[in-house]
């Protein structure tokens, strides 16, 4: 059973960053054709894809964030993180890590095979 968790702070004051970790048990950041993704939900607004992580790690970013979007991993650790740089109000959501065998975008919360139950992200001074 592959599950997937988040942590991080749930409060970001803004201008800073935010950094979440993804901690996957149940299988290895590095399987073959698996893609280790990071999506939001503002509130009141639909799922937004934010990029994906590879198993070989290469990493894949909505161009509309990418300028603040940054992916890694740790393998000794079996985790993979976002940061997103200079926070404003509109990035609180909540964030989701989930998989897939596909390092394409998607919105739709059917096309992937895990997911984390979500952190809720707040930005406020």
């Amino acid at each position: 059973q592959v599950q997937l968790q988040e942590s991080g702070p749930g409060l970001v004051k803004p201008s800073q960053t935010l950094s979440l970790t993804c901690t996957v048990s149940g299988a290895s950041i590095t399987t073959g054709f698996y893609f280790w993704h990071w999506l939001r939900q503002p509130p009141g607004k639909g799922l937004e894809w934010m990029g994906a992580i590879g198993y070989r790690g290469g990493t894949y970013y909505n161009a509309s964030l990418a300028s603040r979007t940054s992916m890694s991993r740790d393998t000794s650790k079996n985790q993979f993180t976002l940061q997103l740089n200079s926070v404003t109000p509109e990035d609180t959501a909540v964030y989701y890590c989930a998989s897939r065998k596909l390092s394409a975008s998607s919105s739709n919360r059917y096309d992937y095979d895990y997911w984390g139950q979500g952190i809720q992200v707040t930005v406020s001074s």
